[in-house]
């Protein structure tokens, strides 16, 4: 269990923060870049969540399961394959890759057939989704450029998740534009 005594430690004073596995790294190092737009991500849902209301509990648990994966998945960031503590690092699962396909072909059932690109927007809802979507793309971009350096691994299951989770928040964004009937629709050269 985490336990939070103090919310100031003066130890990241000097521009550094410590990983899971207590070695301290510059906070602009690409590991920390990553994992901290994962944060960002889940505060993007965070947000979603917030504009859902009461109609709609089968996306809102969706979304609560996929803040709690993406603490998960902060943890597996922050804890580098060959650590001291990676024997007991808290790992993202295939089982959690298969989860999310799941609910991605659930939403997905719903949808009206797309005719074009989406723009982002519509609800609130669909909107917040999108900007979600983009920022998980970012650090899924960020996870691919750290996993390409020597001895900065990153598991497999981990990259499958950010991939499959910005086409889980796309198919949300959609199912909260009214199953699509709401989508903002990209229409090529429209202002030329």
């Amino acid at each position: 269990m985490v336990r939070l005594n103090r919310i100031y430690t003066r130890t990241g004073d000097d521009g550094t923060t410590a990983l899971a596995s207590g070695e301290r790294r510059l906070k602009c190092d690409l590991r920390v870049e990553a994992y901290g737009t994962i944060d960002e991500t889940n505060a993007a849902i965070g947000v979603a969540r917030a504009t859902l209301g009461s109609g709609a509990p089968e996306l809102a648990a969706i979304l609560a399961r996929i803040q709690n994966d993406l603490f998960d998945l902060g943890a597996d960031l922050a804890t580098p394959a060959g650590a001291p503590r990676a024997g007991v690092a808290l790992r993202i699962q295939q089982s959690q890759v298969d989860r999310l396909e799941q609910e991605i072909d659930l939403l997905n059932a719903e949808l009206s057939p797309l005719r074009s690109f989406v723009l982002p927007g519509g609800a609130p809802t669909a909107a917040a989704l999108h900007l979600a979507r983009a920022i998980s793309r970012r650090a899924e971009r960020l996870m691919v450029a750290l996993n390409a350096i020597p001895d900065e691994t990153i598991d497999a299951p981990a990259m499958r998740y950010v991939n499959r989770l910005s086409d889980l928040l796309f198919v949300a964004s959609r199912w909260a534009n009214r199953r699509g009937a709401d989508d903002v629709l990209w229409t090529p050269g429209q202002n030329r």
